[in-house]
């Protein structure tokens, strides 16, 4: 049995943390998984109290967080005993679930109101109004995690049988396709001819004599029929904000397959590209700002790993400094963003839609997918994509080269300045010692030219000073407005 870590400002918040309390103890289905803890009731101990809730936090199962108006007694450090518990909840990659009280953000103490923002892009948070609305939010929200976590027994969607769909559902053109493709990229062994039916038998995507709900978003003749918002929207702006009229706006359906192909496309289709002259072939080579396959891995992730029982889209906006991919859901239980930027296995939503899009060589399932865009636009001279959570979205942006050779010649970047622009672009970071070493520059031009370089919006500082300082690459022309207007040139 699992233990749930009740957190909250305890003056504050008394009548709901017993509230939760009793619920859980209570309630039919959790008390048979779940017991509560509220440091309160702990009987006296030989043990500093800030000691004993963390490590109450360490052994429960699941941070349960109510956040309201105050932030609590602060400690040395600044910190309440809330925001330490959340702290320790995150390093130990809890599962954590976020409650917050009323809709007045303006009424709550700042530190607080900073806490629940960073909560905020970590993972999907859910406000109550009363007691009633208190405990329906953690009944679903505990409901969802029993779920995932296997303790409730259901059949994923992508496993399920697709209600009212048929065999006759299934293009068998799509299944072909599908065969010589699996055969052509990863040597798949069933035969081209087999029949579509045979086909979802070995890819276990049919339930009962049924297409699964993966058979129809794969190789549907119409999955929009059956899953109306299964599609990608594709949006392009001329700036750096969304803004009408839109001058290009396409949404594509079909099978996922088709839809990824389209919305690559369309994306490439924006892009700047570069003409390299070769001496050795009789065609020069074309080079896009961002990478074909950064593009793609973004894009065939939000396919693969949205919540197809959210009502929202797959969205992809090109702007002028950035392309951002958002599809509707959370990483696994337990992930933070920077599991992201490390290796780290591939933990899929739907197992049995990933295994085609393997096949075929949309996918890797290796968990290697965020490590290869972030290689690729490296070696490319843009800065790494940001991966973030905005509310109930995941998403994904990938930063084009706004520095172009035109934008440095307004800005006045000189011949010298452009190596260290050259060294960001090629190694994420540089310091006034190795720009001064390979420009072949005293240490004190290295430090004045990386200085008017921050000045002109081109790089960003890091460390105020000493060894530690270096700089980067800001990324795009919606940060140098954005941190202009902070006053953080």
């Amino acid at each position: 049995m699992g233990t749930i870590f009740i957190s909250s400002v305890q003056s504050e918040l008394l009548p709901e943390r017993q509230e939760l309390y009793d619920f859980i103890q209570g309630e039919t289905l959790l008390r048979q998984f779940f017991d509560a803890f509220l440091f309160e009731k702990l009987p006296a101990i030989d043990q500093r109290p800030d000691e004993a809730y963390l490590d109450r936090v360490v052994m429960s199962e699941i941070y349960l967080g109510v956040f309201g108006n105050e932030y609590g007694r602060e400690a040395e450090d600044g910190l309440s005993s809330t925001e330490r518990e959340f702290n320790k909840a995150t390093e130990m990659g809890k599962y954590r679930i976020i409650l917050v009280k009323g809709n007045d953000d303006e009424a709550r103490h700042p530190k607080m109101r900073s806490l629940i923002q960073r909560a905020e892009v970590q993972l999907i948070r859910r406000r109550f109004t009363d007691l009633t609305d208190l405990t329906t939010k953690l009944y679903d929200a505990l409901i969802e995690y029993m779920i995932k976590e296997g303790k409730i027994r259901t059949k994923p969607l992508d496993a399920s049988a697709c209600q009212d769909a048929t065999i006759d559902d299934i293009s068998p053109e799509r299944i072909s396709w599908f065969l010589q493709k699996s055969r052509d990229e990863r040597d798949y062994r069933l035969p081209v001819t087999t029949l579509p039916y045979d086909t979802l038998i070995h890819l276990n995507l049919e339930d009962k004599g049924q297409p699964a709900c993966g058979a129809i978003l794969l190789f549907g003749k119409n999955p929009q029929h059956f899953f109306p918002v299964a599609t990608i929207k594709c949006l392009f702006f001329y700036g750096t904000t969304i803004e009408k009229p839109i001058p290009s706006y396409q949404i594509y359906e079909g099978p996922i397959f088709n839809q990824v192909d389209q919305a690559v496309d369309f994306v490439m289709s924006k892009l700047n590209r570069t003409v390299i002259p070769s001496d050795d072939k009789p065609a020069s080579d074309v080079r896009t700002e961002i990478p074909y396959k950064v593009i793609r891995e973004a894009i065939v992730n939000a396919v693969a790993h949205r919540d197809y029982s959210s009502n929202a889209s797959v969205q992809v906006s090109v702007f002028s400094d950035r392309v951002e991919v958002r599809n509707p859901g959370a990483l696994p239980a337990g992930w933070t963003l920077d599991r992201l930027r490390s290796p780290h296995t591939s933990v899929p939503r739907y197992p049995l839609l990933i295994k085609p899009l393997f096949l075929t060589h949309y996918a890797e399932q290796a968990g290697t997918g965020t490590l290869d865009m972030i290689t690729l636009s490296r070696k490319a001279g843009i800065p790494e994509p940001d991966f973030e959570q905005q509310g109930d979205e995941f998403v994904v942006t990938i930063w084009r080269d706004w520095l172009t050779h035109a934008v440095m010649k307004d800005l006045g970047i000189d011949e010298r300045q452009k190596i260290a622009i050259k060294i960001v672009r090629e190694k994420g970071r540089v310091n006034s010692v190795e720009y001064s070493t390979l420009a072949g520059i005293s240490r004190q031009t290295a430090f004045r030219d990386l200085s008017v370089l921050v000045k002109k919006g081109v790089l960003l500082k890091q460390g105020v000073t000493g060894p530690g300082t270096y700089y980067l690459l800001r990324k795009g022309l919606r940060m140098v407005t954005r941190d202009s207007r902070n006053g953080e040139e």
